[in-house]
């Protein structure tokens, strides 16, 4: 049986919480202070036999405040683990390259994901995405610049994209 360490930590987007494997790369994360709300969206596969709290997860932990403290790459070394079919998991890889103080359409995720049509599949990648954050889909904009929807809410979606947005 799995155990996997949880830490909720306040950020100014408000209580980010995650879920991180034994070996350190993160399973699940997001804008609650909730976890039962983060078991779900993972892999049915990763997810752990049991969870247990833990104030401080080390580099995980350090790289959230560092983001929030405006260093945004900070949180770009962290391991992540999700898993889905071959589009989604290379549609997550891409969104790792996406900067920040930059926005993607989906329409542009697609294509730069290899399949310029399948708009909705990337928009799947987003809904779907189990470590936000470290896989930066709130960077990811309607046509036109709208919003869009975001798991987390899209005051923090709004309230994200202005913080790294270049002074």
């Amino acid at each position: 049986m799995t155990t996997a360490h949880w830490s909720t930590q306040d950020t100014h987007a408000g209580p980010f919480t995650a879920i991180v494997a034994p070996d350190g790369a993160v399973l699940a994360s997001g804008w609650t202070s909730d976890v039962d709300e983060l078991v779900p969206v993972m892999s049915p596969s990763l997810r752990p036999g049991e969870l247990r709290e833990k104030r401080d997860l080390g580099t995980v932990t350090t790289a959230v405040r560092r983001y929030h403290q405006g260093e945004f790459d900070a949180v770009d070394a962290i391991a992540v683990r999700q898993r889905s079919g071959e589009f989604l998991s290379h549609a997550w890889d891409v969104l790792r390259t996406v900067p920040a103080g930059k926005s993607v359409t989906y329409t542009e995720l697609a294509a730069l994901a290899g399949r310029p049509d399948a708009v909705r599949a990337a928009a799947s990648a987003c809904a779907r995405n189990a470590c936000a954050l470290f896989v930066p889909c709130h960077r990811v904009l309607r046509v036109g610049g709208a919003m869009g929807g975001f798991r987390w809410g899209v005051d923090v979606k709004r309230r994200l994209l202005a913080h790294e947005r270049p002074a």
